[in-house]
């Protein structure tokens, strides 16, 4: 165990060139290895990323610097444009420990829910490269709130990125919290401050998150390297959603009868419908999420059947909900009141009504939106959001049994809103 503790604080050597250049055909992208000169234990060493994905794995991270990439009609993003792989020392306002692998990837998976959310202030907690909350809000400090309140069990250690300036009123609520890293666009009031009480948090400012819109439509070349040392290389998404315009209302055929969806959604319906589609971006696949009034209130990940993924979307909401109501009630999480219960601590009456105000909220789900990545296979799935009281679902369509979904929501007592995004979002 000393030796495991021993691994983690470990600045592994690594081996990769500090140029990479990749050919396609008679074109070439030229890559430079990051490395930054941190003081680390009261020695000033100059070095990458700690190490990969775990300790013991050499990892590097590499900035494009050179090359235009042009495949068929497709222009890929160019050098000059960087992002996480161009954080340097100065943007690292304080560095912690230097950076893992999974440091770097969090915060590129916040920046890429975060370029759908540019219109207003929003906060992202990544954990292990997946959202564990997000949220819209009128301040950074609401939104940030909204956010890790979304699932506190999960954000903790996680990485939060705002996409306004992080004032003293966000840093003290951030401050509060047990963070690895926040980023930012700025920082002011004293907020640098106010972080830097906590000496282990890396503190990174990337100005260019300002300008984070205009990566919506920038496509890079995606690589997935395979065990055998081969390479799949494919363009990188692209959400076509913009608007609630782009949102067609559900429709399917079915021998010779046309099968349409009864009610659209509302107004605040298409706002949550958007915003969850945006965070559906960077959720891993397959997954199913639910969003209210501009927060997620349960994001199910990585899961290999739909309906399965729905189930466990309702169960982290339900969780994250008495959680939520626990802390908030008595100061300590909801696994916390468990043992107290259980040891003779805590009365069960506190725990009971607990459960009991979770069970009538429904998680906090009456109201809720649902989004999918991919189309419903069968109406099973639909049962279930329809079950916890969700009034909206946003999906891809596109499944041989569209029809059965429609007809789930036309039957729902209130009927159920549903509309098609006509693009699948998943994420591997």
């Amino acid at each position: 165990m000393k030796d495991l503790k021993s691994a983690y604080k470990t600045i592994m050597d690594d081996h990769f060139p500090d140029e990479m250049t990749i050919s396609f055909g008679d074109q070439r992208l030229v890559y430079r290895k990051r490395s930054w000169r941190i003081n680390d234990g009261g020695s000033l060493i100059e070095k990458g990323l700690r190490y990969g994905e775990n300790p013991g794995q050499e990892a590097a991270m590499y900035q494009l610097v050179n090359g235009n990439l042009v495949l068929g009609k497709c222009r890929f993003i160019e050098p000059g444009n960087p992002l996480v792989s161009g954080i340097d020392e100065d943007m690292m306002v304080q560095f912690g420990k230097h950076p893992g692998k999974i440091n770097m990837t969090d915060i590129d998976n916040a920046l890429n829910v975060l370029k759908y959310l540019m219109d207003r202030p929003a906060a992202v907690v990544v954990k292990h490269n997946n959202p564990s909350g997000v949220a819209v809000a009128a301040t950074v400090a609401e939104a940030f709130s909204r956010s890790f309140r979304a699932d506190r069990i999960a954000a903790f250690g996680g990485c939060a990125a705002m996409n306004r300036t992080v004032d003293r009123e966000t840093a003290e609520l951030i401050s509060k919290q047990y963070l690895e890293v926040v980023v930012a666009p700025d920082y002011d009031g004293g907020a640098i401050e106010v972080l830097k009480k906590s000496k282990n948090l890396r503190i990174v400012k990337i100005g260019r998150i300002d300008m984070l819109a205009q990566y919506r439509g920038m496509i890079f070349v995606d690589f997935k390297s395979l065990i055998d040392g081969g390479i799949i290389v494919q363009q990188s998404p692209v959400n076509i959603i913009h608007g609630r315009d782009d949102l067609k209302p559900a429709e399917a055929e079915y021998k010779g009868q046309i099968y349409r969806i009864d009610r659209l959604p509302t107004d605040a319906e298409y706002e949550d419908l958007l915003f969850g589609w945006s965070v559906e971006q960077g959720v891993t696949s397959n997954s199913v999420l639910y969003v209210k009034d501009g927060v997620t209130v349960g994001i199910g990940t990585g899961e290999q059947d739909r309906v399965g993924v729905a189930e466990i979307a309702v169960y982290k909401a339900y969780t994250k909900y008495a959680d939520l109501l626990c802390y908030d009630r008595h100061g300590i999480s909801y696994k916390e009141l468990e043992l107290a219960v259980r040891s003779g601590e805590r009365q069960k009456k506190d725990i009971e009504a607990i459960d009991e105000e979770t069970r009538e909220a429904r998680g906090g789900l009456i109201g809720a939106s649902a989004v999918s990545d991919a189309f419903f296979p069968f109406r099973d799935g639909v049962d279930v959001v329809i079950n916890e009281g969700v009034t909206a679902i946003v999906q891809p369509g596109g499944s041989m049994r569209d029809h059965e979904s429609i007809v789930a929501c036309n039957e729902a007592d209130p009927k159920v809103a549903m509309v098609y995004t006509g693009q699948r979002a998943f994420k591997h």
